[in-house]
């Protein structure tokens, strides 16, 4: 383990921060060391799904690792070469199969063959993007792109049962540029609907009625969906809308002492924010395609908000690649470059647009 080290603080950053240091550390080949993991969460450092995270790319790639345990707070790791293959992890608890998914997939685009991973854990996840959003949203960008990756949810798996499973087929792909900044356009609502699992049906009533009174959509055309027992007690609120040619997923996830119509309610307000700004993707979409842009080498898109994850996010991307991240504040009065640290700085900035920019930096 004699590699140079690219040194990452993980302490204002979440799981994203490790998620994007492990794929572009097996895509670039540079060794990282991250302290201060998830340093201002509430339960600092490496939970299940962070560990398996780890060991799974650390499988992939033949990567040695140190501190690579359950809590820990740092980590080395020090990549070896990408291998196609077919690949099982179990993260042991409900924590997110889609976010484990994420950190292995860029890698595996570039493998010399075809792999098949499967993932059990969690689907639904409240801290985590739900199955429906990475298959309707956030997959038909990549494959875009020209990612080839076919997913399938075979189990259902919510917190706290978790027992989920996916599998992803992925093949040898390159990924092209993405601009997407054509939010301007009305948005036009595809579906909605509520998920329910070992819990009253009624619950899925009382959501859909909230669903129905605020997006003003005839409450015959929602309907609930039913899984029995067979995933453990779970549920999930879901609005899926198009805008541009961009399909949007915006999700929530219940939970105990949670009302039903503040769960109803949460889904509404986000998919609220996106089609009154003119952004053409919402925050969470925003923040998990500056990875794959990063890769590609280029690309743009505009977002309602600047979130913590989208600032650390490009700092990190930005250590490990030779990429130019330009953050913008789109304004009716004129355009505002935010340059670094302005823009790590943790502010909300008062716009409803901004856009995200990446460039290849001169040699």
């Amino acid at each position: 383990m004699g590699q140079d080290l690219i040194l990452i603080d993980g302490t204002d950053g979440g799981g994203q921060v490790l998620r994007t240091a492990l794929s572009l550390s097996m895509i670039t080949g540079q060794a990282f060391r991250m302290t201060g993991i998830r340093g201002k969460r509430s339960r600092p450092g490496l939970l299940r799904q962070h560990l398996t995270a780890v060991r799974a790319a650390a499988e992939i790639c033949g990567a040695e690792t140190l501190g690579a345990e359950l809590n820990s707070t740092a980590i080395e790791f020090h990549p070896g070469d990408i291998k196609a293959g077919e690949y099982s992890f179990a993260i042991g608890t409900a924590g997110s199969t889609m976010l484990v998914l994420q950190t292995l997939l860029p890698a595996l685009l570039q493998a010399c063959g075809p792999s098949t991973v499967r993932i059990t854990g969690g689907t639904h996840n409240p801290a985590a993007p739900p199955f429906e959003f990475i298959e309707q949203a956030w997959l038909p960008l990549i494959r875009r792109m020209g990612a080839q990756v076919e997913l399938t949810l075979l189990n259902h798996g919510f917190v706290p049962c978790g027992g989920g499973l996916i599998e992803a087929i992925v093949r040898p792909s390159t990924l092209k540029p993405l601009e997407l900044d054509g939010g301007r356009e009305p948005a036009t609502i595809v579906s909605a609907g509520a998920l329910v699992s070992g819990i009253p049906v009624s619950i899925g009533n009382r959501e859909l009625d909230r669903l129905s009174a605020r997006l003003k959509i005839e409450r015959r055309d929602l309907s609930v969906t039913d899984l029995g027992d067979q995933a453990g007690p779970g549920n999930v609120v879901s609005i899926t809308a198009t805008k541009a040619g961009v399909t949007e997923v915006f999700a929530s996830i219940g939970q105990a002492r949670v009302r039903a119509e503040q769960v109803a309610d949460v889904a509404v307000d986000e998919f609220t924010a996106w089609t009154q700004s003119n952004a053409a993707v919402g925050n969470r979409l925003a923040d998990q395609l500056m990875l794959p842009m990063a890769i590609a080498g280029a690309g743009k898109l505009t977002t309602e908000r600047l979130s913590n994850h989208i600032r650390t996010n490009a700092a990190v991307i930005q250590q490990f690649i030779a990429v130019d991240v330009r953050l913008t504040q789109l304004c009716d009065q004129g355009n505002t470059e935010l340059l670094p640290p302005a823009w790590a700085n943790g502010l909300d900035y008062p716009s409803s647009c901004f856009s995200i920019t990446m460039v290849r930096s001169a040699p």
